[in-house]
Order: C-alpha cells, then sequence, then structure tokens
C-alpha cells in the first residue's frame, strides 16, 4: 500500500508542476527593444555532402521577395571535391571550407562561419541558419524583418514538412508542430522565451558580435542557444508568417538514431546552464516565467512515469504476474488514448496549414502516439550508449 502512495506522489506532483508551469506563464515582462535595422542580412547553411538537396534551397532564396546578396550566403563544406562546391559556385555564393574536421558537430560548422565573417569585419544585422535541405517560402525574409524590425533578438519560422509520405515522417513532423504550434504559440502570447528547434531562425548581428563566435557545441545545439537565452533574457519571437519546408526521415531506425541524439543534447546542454537558469531566479525578473519553466523541463513527465512504474513493480510483487498484466494493459491503453486525443487537438490546431494529406492525417493519429512512446527507447539508449555522436543523415532528392 505504501508502494502505491509513494507511486501517487509522484503523480500528483507531476500534475501540480504542470499546472504551475502554465499558470506561471504570464509572470514574463520581457519585451523587445526596437533598433536601427539597416537591413543586411546574411544566411548561414551548414552542408556537408548535401549536392541531392541544396539546390531547392538556394533556388527558393534567389526567388526570396526580400533580396540577399548571393555575396552574403555562406555555406560551409568540409572537402572542396564535394559537388555541393560546384552548385554553391553556380549561385556565386560563398564557400567556407572547414579545417578541424574532428569537431564534427553543426554548431562547430556555424562557428566556423561566424569567425570567417567577424575576421573579415563584415558587419550584418541578422544572421538566418538553415539546413541544406530547407526550402523557403518565398516571403520567409519578407515577413521575418518585421520581427528584426520589432527588435527581437531572435525569431523562429514555421517549420512545415516537405515530405509526409509515411507515418514516420508524419509524426516527426507532428514533433515540432508539438514545439511550435502547441508550446510557441503560448509562449509567445506571454513574452516568454521560445524553444529553438532545428534551424529556420535568425539571430541578431549584434549579438553574434559580442559572442565573437557561434559558442553552442552540444549535440543540440539549438536547446542549447534556447537556454543561454533563458538565461541572459535574450527576447525571442514565433512568426508563424515565416515559413519553411524541412525532411523529415521516413525510416524508422534513422527516426530513433535522430531522436536519441536530441534527447541525449537535451541533458547535455541541461547539465551545463540549468544550475546557472535556477540561481538566476527572481520574483521581479522580467523572464522569471521562462526560467520556471526551463528548470522543470521533462521533470513533471519523468515523475510521471517513475509513478506508474513504482505501482505496476508493487503490483508484480503483491498481485501476481496475471494481474500486473492487466494494470499494465490498462494504463498503456489509457496513455495511449489521451496521446490519441492529444494528436488529434494538435492536428485541429494546424488545420489546413502543415503539408499532411487528410487520408494521412487518420492514419497518423493512431500511429503518433507509439510514436511518441519510442522516445523511451531513445531514452534508454542514451543511458547504455556513452558514445552518442553528431552523423549526417541522408536526405532525398526532392
Amino acid at each position: 500500500m505504501i508502494y502505491n502512495s509513494i507511486g501517487l506522489i509522484f503523480i500528483i506532483s507531476a500534475f501540480i508542476l504542470l499546472i504551475y508551469s502554465y499558470l506561471v506563464m504570464p509572470r514574463c515582462h520581457l519585451k523587445p527593444k526596437k533598433y536601427n535595422n539597416k537591413k543586411r542580412y546574411c544566411i548561414l547553411i551548414p552542408a556537408r555532402y548535401e549536392s541531392k538537396v541544396i539546390n531547392n534551397l538556394l533556388l527558393s532564396i534567389t526567388k526570396q521577395t526580400t533580396k540577399i546578396n548571393p555575396k552574403d550566403i555562406y555555406i560551409i563544406v568540409e572537402s572542396i571535391k564535394d559537388k555541393t562546391v560546384d552548385i554553391a559556385k553556380q549561385y556565386n555564393m560563398n564557400i567556407i571550407l572547414r579545417e578541424n574536421l574532428s569537431l564534427k558537430r553543426k554548431g562547430y560548422a556555424l562557428n566556423d562561419a561566424v569567425t570567417y565573417i567577424l575576421k573579415k569585419q563584415i558587419h550584418y544585422d541578422a544572421y538566418f541558419i538553415f539546413d541544406a535541405d530547407n526550402i523557403l517560402d518565398k516571403d520567409f525574409i519578407k515577413n521575418m524583418e518585421k520581427s528584426i524590425n520589432e527588435g527581437y533578438d531572435i525569431g523562429i519560422g514555421y517549420r512545415n514538412t516537405k515530405n509526409s509520405n509515411t507515418l514516420v515522417s508524419a509524426s516527426s513532423a507532428l514533433t515540432f508542430s508539438m514545439i511550435n504550434t502547441m508550446l510557441n504559440e503560448r509562449k509567445n502570447k506571454y513574452h516568454n522565451n521560445l524553444t529553438i528547434s532545428g534551424t529556420g531562425y535568425y539571430i541578431k548581428g549584434s549579438i553574434v558580435e559580442e559572442w565573437n563566435s557561434f559558442p553552442f557545441h552540444s549535440l543540440t545545439e539549438d536547446y542549447e542557444l534556447t537556454l543561454y537565452a533563458i538565461l541572459n533574457n535574450l527576447t525571442t519571437t514565433y512568426n508563424k508568417k515565416a515559413i519553411f519546408y524541412d525532411e523529415q526521415p521516413d525510416n524508422f531506425n534513422i527516426s530513433l538514431k535522430q531522436r536519441t541524439r536530441w534527447v541525449k543534447g537535451y541533458f547535455e546542454a541541461r547539465k551545463k546552464y540549468i544550475n546557472k537558469i535556477s540561481k538566476s531566479e527572481i520574483k521581479n525578473d522580467p523572464n522569471f516565467a521562462s526560467k520556471v519553466n526551463a528548470f522543470l523541463g521533462v521533470t513533471p513527465y519523468i515523475y510521471i512515469i517513475i509513478g506508474l512504474l513504482i505501482i505496476l513493480v508493487n503490483i508484480l510483487i503483491t498481485k501476481g504476474i496475471t494481474t500486473f498484466l492487466c494494470y499494465l494493459t490498462i494504463f498503456l491503453l489509457l496513455i495511449y488514448t489521451v496521446l490519441v486525443l492529444f494528436t488529434t487537438i494538435m492536428l485541429n490546431k494546424e488545420k489546413n496549414s502543415l503539408n499532411i494529406s487528410k487520408s494521412m492525417k487518420i492514419k497518423v493519429i493512431f500511429y503518433n502516439p507509439i510514436f511518441m512512446f519510442s522516445y523511451i527507447i531513445c531514452l534508454l539508449r542514451t543511458i547504455f550508449i556513452k558514445d552518442i555522436k553528431w552523423d549526417k543523415i541522408d536526405h532525398n532528392k526532392n
């Protein structure tokens, strides 16, 4: 009985923390300060052997309604023999050849580009960062410019999907819907710091110059940047009109490998920043809510898992295997049902924005909960696989 009570305490505590994190959001008063934007922007594209996909990105950049000078676009490669170089030359864009290839993470590639630019003493009002497989809506820069003019330090675009033809790729796309449409939209409403995921964002040039580098080199440099922004009270915004398209893995094993890296990077970045954030929290902090939510992170969800495990183990010991299996089935069905409802709400909130067909939406409602369950596998892999590296994911030609 006592173990069931302990399990319930964990679960109840989790829901209390979730409710508190939701209610505390309005306690944020961090607002941007307008500045003199001279409208000179650069684009950084890490592109290690990305000749299959980069042409579509570069073409979409040339078609922007707000033009970017090709000489302000920097494509980062690892070998001059990479076919990506030939494509970049056709567009008369800068090629940055990496020197220290033992530093394999995206953050190091971005750092090479930033260091190169700053040594040239070139000033940009904003640095845009994209992956080579991205494609930009023609008004992406135009819409983002509104956020730059408003003075936001970091602006995040709406991440749509290029490919949603499989259940895996469609579910992967919904991961970013969960981050942006379900979380960042509400955070944006109350001026909380947003969660930066992947690419399709800009950083104000003066901040990059202050860093004198790109100092985020973890497995998830985007989440590390998120925590840095929270700690240092940088203003962030979600610009849903700035649309870009991103390719999702369509193979479950590749997706599992990618998400394992994300989970590992999540904890790696938190280890570096979370103590600093907890010590910086004060009641009159204009960014109080962001710091509270960053400190909590996924703790409530871990509490729920721990609570359920305690209850299930106690049932196994005291009631036997048959009763244990019955309760396990009930718990799994309950969680599955909740996730089905959550996926349905998420798709409804996206309406017709997300590039997923009606037939796939019906299928993904029932598959996405299984996809989300598999994050537990990713977590276990991070525990038992110590050497998780940043590896290139091969893209399709589209």
